[in-house]
């Protein structure tokens, strides 16, 4: 009896040391998270980066001067954090022109034209100099194609109209759901005898602002491609309209695109290094280039300074990370992944261990959790963390797509995660004139990089 008591005497001690070493833990974590978030809404800079990148240096299309402006600023600003490491890594990227502005009308008679607002789509060839005039048919999608015939669609511009689904609450599903359009519409068309293609812009609102975008012909010789152009919501109904009304109608359009050899440019690197496990990285990161209508603020370059904000946080409240964290500013995501691709390359062939990589390339906007791309048990441990972010209303914690960059490092025990912001007007500015420093908002930008922050403080603490 006695040495019963003994040993259940011994279990309770236990049991309240461990109970009172989670306890403490805990408060040790909300305390380091809320001094992150205070700390980047009162002192954070990332804004002040935004802006420089945004109103400075404008849209940083892959293999332009712009883009190796933003390398050389962002470079210089991770310098001036006083991180341990900071480096250019060196990638091939293409060099794609849009040339002078597009033109486009459609004509109901002759002699009657609308104007219609128009861009060329990204890495799609030119019009011929006097551009192209032929008769429009319209389809509600790539699969469309095979039941008109090429009958029906040879010697004519093909017009997809397929728009977003609205009912999507995940604009990004809506997204996926029709960007194929854009994305191999050309390739599609062109197999039909089509002689250019025009593309609804993705965006959920009608507006005038055509979107570009990324568009593939694979492995297509030269001399069959045709040019490829979005157009704005607004024109495309206009036209689906008129169309209706008019099927004779004919589509004229212009455009000067060229794409070029391949120039180098480089990822952006920055870390600190671990104190007792430096070893182990974890990376944190956005893409650097952008499209070349706007300025690229929402795309990508809030996820940018968010992840130069998060080393910047951990100097300010003088966290030391046990293990080596690694912000990665990636070039080419927009046309092409080199820069991730690159990175991945590298740090397998130094067999770097990675055990976590987070990207932000979703917009500045609220943050409202984080998708996971990981094992169920490693899921289990982050869903533990999910408390520590709900007074700052970033509940939403699924496992789910990480982001493009990062993705080339996916491996057996390596966790990916992508920061989710409120989705609803990313869509309104992605690739479109109007993604700039003015639709991002201060507040909301360093509520992400706190969370951004906070997430990879607890990865860094605790591993999987």
């Amino acid at each position: 009896m006695k040495n019963n008591y003994k040993v259940n005497s011994k279990l309770a001690l236990i049991f309240v040391i461990a109970f009172t070493y989670v306890g403490l833990s805990q408060n040790s974590d909300e305390e380091q998270i809320k001094k992150l978030y205070d700390t980047a809404l009162t002192e954070g800079t990332g804004y002040d980066w935004l802006n420089y990148l945004s109103n400075q240096i404008g849209g940083r299309l892959s293999g332009s001067i712009q883009a190796q402006q933003a390398v050389d600023y962002t470079k210089a600003q991770l310098d001036s954090l006083g991180v341990d490491n900071v480096w250019l890594q060196p990638v091939m990227v293409p060099k794609w022109v849009r040339g002078v502005p597009e033109f486009a009308y459609f004509e109901t008679n002759p002699g009657t034209t609308t104007n219609v607002a128009i861009c060329a789509i990204g890495g799609s060839v030119p019009t011929p100099t006097r551009g192209i005039k032929a008769n429009i048919i319209e389809v509600e999608g790539i699969e469309q194609l095979a039941s008109l015939g090429k009958d029906k669609i040879q010697g004519k511009i093909v017009f997809f109209n397929k728009p977003m689904d609205a009912t999507q609450i995940n604009t990004f599903t809506a997204y996926s759901n029709c960007v194929d359009q854009r994305y191999a519409g050309a390739l599609e068309a062109s197999e039909y005898g089509a002689v250019g293609v025009i593309v609804r812009s993705m965006n959920l609102r009608l507006d005038d602002y055509p979107h570009t975008g990324s568009m593939s012909y694979g492995e297509q010789a030269e001399s069959d491609r045709i040019p490829a152009a979005a157009i704005s919501t607004n024109a495309a109904e206009l036209l689906s309209t008129s169309l209706k009304l008019n099927p004779e109608i004919n589509f004229y359009f212009k455009q000067s695109c060229k794409q070029f050899n391949e120039v180098e440019s480089y990822n952006v690197i920055g870390e600190i290094r671990g104190t007792t496990k430096p070893e182990e990285v974890i990376v944190v990161g956005g893409h650097l280039d952008s499209w070349d209508l706007g300025d690229g603020s929402h795309d990508d370059g809030a996820g940018c300074v968010q992840s130069m904000e998060v080393l910047n946080l951990f100097k300010k409240t003088g966290y030391k990370p046990k293990r080596t964290v690694r912000v990665v500013l990636f070039m080419n995501e927009e046309n092409g992944l080199r820069g991730g691709n690159k990175y991945a390359e590298i740090a397998n062939a130094k067999n770097e261990k990675h055990i976590f990589a987070l990207e932000s390339d979703s917009g500045g906007f609220s943050p409202r959790g984080f998708t996971f791309d990981s094992s169920d048990k490693d899921f289990e441990k982050v869903l533990e963390w999910k408390p520590l972010f709900e007074p700052y209303l970033v509940h939403y914690f699924e496992k789910g797509y990480s982001g493009a960059d990062i993705g080339p490092l996916k491996k057996e025990g390596l966790v990916l995660a992508g920061l989710r912001p409120d989705s609803q007007r990313y869509f309104d500015h992605h690739h479109a004139e109007n993604d700039t420093f003015e639709h991002v908002n201060r507040r909301e930008l360093q509520l992400g990089a706190a969370s951004m922050a906070s997430l990879i403080y607890l990865v860094d603490k605790y591993g999987f």
